[in-house]
């Protein structure tokens, strides 16, 4: 396997009629179906230059992970459109990467174009799909029923699944053309049409098991709109040869942070996302008949890479839907995880491993998913490097002086800096970061060291506090705070004096069932060096956090604590 496409569709020739994915509402998709799905839209997509920007608007479900990979598939390099950016944000990123398609659900055209001033006074800001950079002309290819705001000419998914595709397919759009697809043109339903379109995944029915010939027959048999094609059915191995398309082809650019003028967008090819992804799959095993369930695309690709079934959450119970589906391995966020095991203790026994990401876990946390049933393992990665270590709760729980990550991962290069940053290199790395020359490392903005091979994190470069000329590391100490009775969350802040620039030290609690003041400050000398005892403790009901991973946001602590008197 040279990359994460030819990967997949490798896995559709060996297992053509496993099941590859389960959507939200328990319908089956089998490898042969996904392979022949992908292969619409790439050929749909065709001559799309290599590494070009698709502007990519589809909520997580069959239809995105077909779409995601069909365009990638052709040579295009995903860009997602992030709701609630500002317009000056969104417009500099799309001058950077100048999309030539964008692809996106009906409805959010009609969101982000007619309905505009609607969505902006709910509070949803979206990019003008129609138009994403004005004068720059772009094709569409839209997902679910035709809605005003459609442009012209614009493709449906639906069409080209069942390979009704006209032969100039999409027709580029630019500034000032006509806003929706007119009655009888492609991306069109035709007045009184009964219905929407409908792909694979919206058509209605119990839990059903598609291939690419039972799909065309059911459709007979019912008279229902499932998707047709003339291609070959894909449920036999004749995958497409898209070999010619190298694995250094840019497949998505990920925006972390950056001002206007400068977007910081990481760039990932076919190869890197194929490398970090078989990380995943060497660091737990994974293969045919297990189920994953997760809409995290990191741990969804390696199930479809292994043969496994990945399966999409419908919305519902986390823990109803791992007992429903029969999952083997699903990821969880840690505040989220804590959540849910306070509401179910015992997790379904057909999950065998929870994975831990996107932000660090509390001790009170990590033994309640330890006694839950599963193998708790704790990702550490970035954007920029997924993944990097992997360790096991208990591995974190019997560790003391800093957060535990593990050791680096086969091929994963680590280097300590002199002032302690710690930097990643391998060929998981992003290629580059966009309009920047390629990446041989990665300064990750975390302080850390090497412990018998394992890495220790010790906390972020920007949160280290500095007290009389000593520099202290929250995460040194955070871990072992947290791990006290009585606590079920520490975070160590510093607040800078605004005349020296020294920094008050405070610890923030999260109390638990028996917390005890008293008792903490009698503690804390056994697991915090002197220099670093804090100068005050706050307790406080939930910590401030922030982005969809709910990490929590230190500056907005700051703010918090540094007001009490």
């Amino acid at each position: 396997m040279n990359d994460i496409i030819t990967g997949i569709l490798e896995t559709a020739r060996r297992e053509p009629y496993r099941t590859a994915l389960i959507d939200g509402r328990g319908r089956e998709i089998t490898y042969g179906e996904l392979a022949r799905r992908v292969e619409a839209v790439r050929a749909a997509m065709t001559g799309t230059a290599p590494g070009r920007g698709v502007l990519f608007a589809v909520r997580p479900g069959v239809d995105a992970v077909v779409l995601a990979l069909g365009s990638v598939a052709a040579g295009g390099t995903l860009v997602l459109a992030d709701p609630g950016l500002a317009p000056d944000v969104l417009a500099a990123r799309m001058t950077a990467t100048r999309p030539g398609w964008v692809v996106a659900e009906s409805v959010l055209y009609t969101l982000s174009g007619p309905l505009r001033s609607l969505a902006r006074r709910r509070g949803l800001l979206l990019p003008n799909l129609r138009d994403p950079l004005p004068g720059h002309a772009v094709r569409h290819l839209h997902t679910g029923p035709w809605l005003p705001g459609v442009p012209r000419g614009a493709l449906s998914l639906s069409r080209v699944l069942r390979g009704t595709v006209p032969e100039d397919r999409a027709e580029p759009v630019k500034a000032g053309t006509g806003s929706q697809a007119e009655p009888g043109t492609a991306g069109s339903r035709r007045p009184g049409e009964a219905g929407g379109e409908q792909t694979g995944e919206q058509h209605e029915g119990r839990s059903e098991r598609l291939t690419g010939g039972q799909a065309e027959n059911r459709a007979g048999e019912e008279g229902r709109d499932l998707p047709r094609t003339s291609q070959p059915d894909m449920s036999g191995a004749t995958a497409p040869d898209i070999s010619e398309i190298s694995p250094d082809q840019p497949a998505a650019v990920i925006f972390t942070s950056g001002t206007t003028a400068r977007p910081r967008g990481v760039v990932h090819t076919r190869g890197s996302l194929a490398a970090g992804l078989e990380l995943f799959r060497e660091a737990f095993p994974l293969g045919p008949g297990d189920v994953v369930h997760t809409d995290q695309l990191m741990l969804g690709l390696p199930a479809l890479l292994a043969g496994a079934t990945w399966s999409l959450p419908g919305g519902g119970d986390l823990a109803e839907e791992l007992a429903a589906r029969r999952a083997t391995h699903t990821f969880a966020v840690p505040v989220h995880l804590d959540r849910l095991l306070r509401r179910t203790p015992r997790l379904p026994e057909t999950l065998r491993y929870l994975l831990l990401g996107a932000a660090p876990a509390p001790a009170g946390v990590l033994r309640r998913a330890v006694e839950s049933g599963p193998r708790v393992l704790s990702v550490y990665a970035m954007t920029e490097a997924l993944p990097i270590a992997i360790a096991s709760a208990e591995e974190k729980l019997a560790h003391s002086g800093g957060d535990l990550l593990g050791a680096p991962l086969p091929g994963v290069g680590v280097r300590i800096a002199d002032d302690g940053e710690l930097f990643v290199s391998g060929p998981h790395l992003a290629q580059r970061y966009l309009g920047e020359e390629p990446l041989t490392e990665i300064a990750t903005g975390d302080l850390a060291r090497v412990e018998d091979g394992r890495l220790v994190l010790l906390g972020r470069k920007k949160d280290m506090i500095l007290r009389d000329g000593v520099n202290i590391y929250p995460g040194l100490y955070e871990p072992a705070i947290a791990a006290l009775p009585g606590v079920a969350e520490a975070a160590v802040v510093g607040i800078a004096d605004a005349e020296t620039g020294d920094e008050e030290v405070v610890l923030a609690v999260v109390p638990a069932e028996g917390y005890d003041e008293t008792l903490l400050r009698k503690a804390l000398p056994e697991i915090v060096d002197a220099l670093a005892i804090p100068t005050r403790i706050e307790t406080i009901d939930a910590f401030p956090r922030s982005g969809r991973a709910d990490k929590l946001d230190r500056a907005a602590l700051r703010e918090l604590v540094a007001r009490r008197p």
